[in-house]
């Protein structure tokens, strides 16, 4: 039997806090499908594929096959960043922390690399081999590799960590994972220059070539990590009260924190998978939403994925529209959007607390 969760600051007016809660997801809500009629609006053609797409297939292709499923592929990756940060600061209790601390992104850069290369050797090379080869690595694509990459650092950074989940064993042990995997990256990079241009649009992030897979294959994720994480959220209310009282809760804390785990690689690899790195999303949107309400967990998980899916679209949309009909590598608004507003928190808290010791 377990003993109920003490009262927080969050409960203190619980009412109120619940419904600006629900008024924000309201607003996030009519800002997704704002940006989704916003994407299908703008690309290198303008308007011209919405007016004509009743009469040309031509147009209607690139509507229905191009924006929109990079339109919705953007508010999916997103949601699924927003939800693996929410996770991941709940889960280590470290508001800096954010999906890529388990090594994903430098796996999932390591595989596409080796995808690449196996490629490239393939393309050089005849003979049975070099066909099989070839045949493999076009049938699990770059996104496969990326995905199987990015699971597989998570699984060494666990290896290495011993099983010690949410605690400074597992960090360091994703930062060397991330070093290792990072500069084996760049050794093959090294060995093989004609790689530097296929990858630097995967390093520097790209919702350009999601497809219509691609989106089902986010959707699917999203709904299993976003149950069970919402089923999880009592015991995230319990880790932020530190792990012995979590415990003395009578939370099954090994069983939680090894689930939160699981759901931070498969919502982070699958979003890396299909768009490459995007910085500052899984970062900036749980600061954001704390920043608005105060809400336990279980709707706080609700709205960082609601907030990483409207970060993450805006961005992409004003990476298509600032200086169309060419475009800005998506990561770079993310990074200059998500890190503004994190120095802007950083200074806006030493200013509080220098005015506080006055």
């Amino acid at each position: 039997m377990t003993t109920p969760l003490p009262q927080s600051e969050a409960d203190t007016d619980a009412p109120r806090h619940a419904q600006r809660g629900v008024w924000l997801l309201a607003a996030l809500a009519l800002l997704a499908a704002l940006l989704l009629a916003m994407g299908l609006a703008t690309g290198s053609e303008g308007f011209a594929p919405l007016q004509a797409m009743r009469d040309d297939p031509v147009m209607r292709q690139i509507v229905m096959d191009v924006r929109l499923p990079r339109t919705l592929g953007a508010l999916l990756a997103g949601a699924l960043l927003g939800l693996a940060g929410c996770v991941a600061q709940g889960l280590f209790r470290n508001p800096l922390a954010d999906p890529y601390l388990l090594g994903s992104a430098s796996g999932a850069a390591l595989g596409v690399t080796l995808a690449l290369l196996g490629l490239v050797q393939a393309a050089g090379e005849g003979g049975a081999g070099g066909v099989l080869v070839h045949a493999l690595a076009m049938h699990a694509g770059l996104t496969g590799a990326a995905f199987l990459g990015a699971l597989a650092a998570v699984m060494v950074t666990l290896l290495l960590a011993r099983g010690a989940l949410a605690s400074l064993q597992l960090l360091l042990a994703g930062v060397i994972t991330g070093v290792v995997l990072g500069a084996l990256r760049d050794l093959i990079l090294q060995a093989r220059p004609a790689l530097l241009q296929a990858m630097q649009s995967y390093a520097l992030g790209s919702t350009a070539f999601v497809s219509w897979q691609g989106c089902a294959i986010m959707a699917l994720t999203l709904l299993v990590c976003v149950l069970v994480a919402w089923a999880l959220a009592r015991g995230l209310d319990g880790l932020s009260l530190g792990a012995d009282t979590a415990r003395s809760l009578g939370l099954p804390l090994g069983a939680v924190q090894a689930a939160l785990v699981v759901v931070l690689a498969l919502a982070t690899g699958a979003a890396v998978a299909q768009c490459g790195l995007l910085a500052f999303v899984g970062l900036a949107a749980p600061h954001l939403v704390r920043a608005l309400v105060m809400v336990r967990h279980r709707q706080l998980l609700v709205l960082s994925t609601a907030m990483g899916a409207v970060l993450l679209a805006s961005a992409d949309w004003l990476a298509r529209w600032l200086i169309a009909p060419q475009e800005l590598p998506v990561s770079v608004l993310t990074a200059l959007l998500g890190g503004s507003y994190l120095l802007g928190l950083m200074l806006r808290r030493r200013r509080r607390s220098v005015e506080g010791m006055r």
